[in-house]
This record gives C-alpha cells, structure tokens and sequence, in this order.
C-alpha cells in the first residue's frame, strides 16, 4: 500500500515547526504519514507540482513564502480566500478521473489560505469569541498584512489603521481592504516607532487600537516596544522565535492580552490538517509540540559524533537533490 504523504515547501523551510506539528496531528489521528520540510525555491516550483500530481500517496503541501504568490497559476482552482487575498499557503492533492485538470492529469490541485484562520484564531484569542475588533491597528504592509486584513474582515471588523514605513507601497492593502468591505487608512511609520499623520495621540494611535496586530520582521518594533503600551490594547505578534520579542514582553509587562505568531501557526495547521485528512485535532496538541520543539532547539547540547559517509540526509531535503536521487514514487520532491 503506498505510504500517504504530505510536505512543507519554501526556501529556507529547515526552522519550520510545521514538520513537528503535522507529525503531532497525524499521531493523534492514527495515520501513519509522512511529512517533511523540503527546500524549494520558486524556479523549482512547477516541477515539485507536476511530481505530486504524478506520483502515488501525495494528499498535499503546506507553502511558506515566495511560494505562495508563485503558485497561484500552477494549480487547478482556488479557495476564495485564497483567490481575494492572492495568496495560497495549501495545496490540496484531489482525485479528478475525468482528466479535467489544467495538466491533464487524473489529479487536480486546489489552493487554499488558512493564513488568515490561524490570524483569526489568535484574534479571538486575546479579543474573546464573538468580538469584532472596533479599532484593530496592523503594523507592516507586506504579505502577512494581507492575511491580517483578511481575518479582521471575517472577524466583524469595519475599518482599519495600517502603519507602513512607505505608504504608497500599501496601496494594494487599501484596495485589498475594500474588496473586503474593510476601510483601511494608511499611517508613515515615525522615526520612533508608529506615527499617526503628525499627531502621535491621533486616530490610529496605540492607546485608539483595541488590538495591534505586528506582522512585521524580527526588529522592526524594537523601538516602539520602548514606548508605553496601554493595557486595554491587545497585541498579536506574528513572530514566535526567539520569544517573547521585545514588543510583546512590552505588551505582556503592561497586562495586555497578548497571543504570539506560534499560536497562529498551530491554529493554521489545524486548517491544513483538516483540508487534508477531513478530521478535527485541537489547536492546543499543535502548540505543544511546537513549544516542545522550541524548548529543544533552545537547550544546550553536546556537538552531536560525526554520521557515517552512507547516513541518510537530514529531515529537510532539496527539490533538485531528491528529484535526481528518487523517481518513481521516492521520497517528496
């Protein structure tokens, strides 16, 4: 019987905790899968596809960015999430007997977004169940914005503060929110950290926001977490490593409500589990063994003896590597 299986793609992919958190899901299940992380970076993209269409027990990828944007016109249909925010981050592997796939293959691959799940979850998370946000204020403008945008939409939310440190770039974050039915206003982002127009204390400002969501790079709120931070203001922070980050021990200090990104990275795989498999696990089993495997990349350790020459390749392989060492129904590509 040929052994079902599933990856994570993108370039870096070694750090992803999604390998640990799908092999938790799939245990609790009583599935016996594989799923590794792969290296692939967007030119090796269409020829990772074509395998999992055409060879045996692929059920389907979980992508990290450049790849999700690249593999919008690879696949056969998309969600609408997926299609609206113009981002897939899962590939679902179906069965299409009538051969009416793009490739003409007896597979069709759909895409879906559960970027904006996970959001959603750590939103309702620090807000409570049934709470739209009011006045959700989103630090940064780059891909993740777009999955914030999406889950405050979903959520209930009307309108919209988005800080950016070159405005004009946001502009499709406007337009975006409007598809939603989000009002979005762009700030500049301040030498010091968020500026609102040229009043600090204006719309938009922290003490305004009733939850903050940073979907910025490791450092770039360094200088804002020197700031005060009102305790009535919620904060999810999208990074979860190293944790806590200087703006959430910030938040945290001040008695914030405050949820990290390694919670939104459970409650997205979750989704993908769910895409994949047509069963429930709790956020919860994901969390901890992210937490678990975090503990264990943090802990000192003695260098590890040195592998034999024939030892096999590490958890993470590269798409060309395992392309010209495994045909058939080998290891993922």
């Amino acid at each position: 019987m040929t052994r079902r299986r599933a990856a994570v793609l993108g370039m870096p992919v070694a750090h992803s905790l999604s390998p640990v958190m799908h092999a938790a899901a799939y245990a609790e299940l009583g599935l016996d899968w594989d799923y590794p992380a792969v290296e692939c970076d967007e030119g090796a993209l269409a020829q990772a596809l074509h395998r999992v269409r055409t060879e045996p027990g692929w059920v389907g990828l979980s992508l990290t960015m450049p790849l999700k944007t690249a593999v919008l016109g690879l696949l056969d249909t998309l969600d609408a999430t997926a299609a609206l925010l113009g981002a897939a981050n899962t590939v679902v592997v179906r069965q299409d007997p009538a051969g009416t796939a793009a490739a003409g293959t007896p597979v069709r691959l759909d895409g879906f977004n559960t970027d904006v799940m996970g959001i959603a979850h750590a939103v309702t998370q620090v807000l409570g169940d049934g709470v739209a946000p009011s006045s959700p204020l989103i630090l940064g403008a780059g891909g993740t914005a777009r999955a914030a945008l999406g889950a405050l939409a979903q959520l209930g939310a009307t309108r919209v503060d988005l800080v950016a440190r070159r405005p004009a770039a946001a502009a499709p974050l406007v337009d975006l929110g409007g598809a939603l039915g989000l009002g979005v206003t762009v700030h500049r982002w301040g030498a010091s950290g968020p500026g609102v127009r040229t009043c600090p204390g204006g719309p938009g400002s922290l003490a305004d926001a009733d939850i903050v969501l940073a979907t910025t790079p490791a450092g770039a709120t360094d200088d804002l977490a020197q700031r005060a931070w009102p305790s009535s203001t919620a904060l999810v922070e999208l990074l979860y490593h190293p944790w806590p980050t200087r703006l959430a021990a910030r938040a945290q200090a001040a008695g914030a409500a405050l949820a990290g990104g390694l919670v939104v990275l459970a409650a997205q795989a979750v989704g993908q589990v769910r895409l994949f498999t047509g069963a429930e696990v709790e956020v919860g089993l994901l969390l901890d063994a992210g937490r678990r495997a975090l503990a264990a990349r943090s802990a000192p350790s003695s260098p590890p003896p040195a592998m034999p020459a024939s030892a096999s390749a590490s958890a993470s392989v590269s798409v060309s590597a395992s392309v010209s060492a495994a045909p058939g129904g080998g290891p993922p590509p």
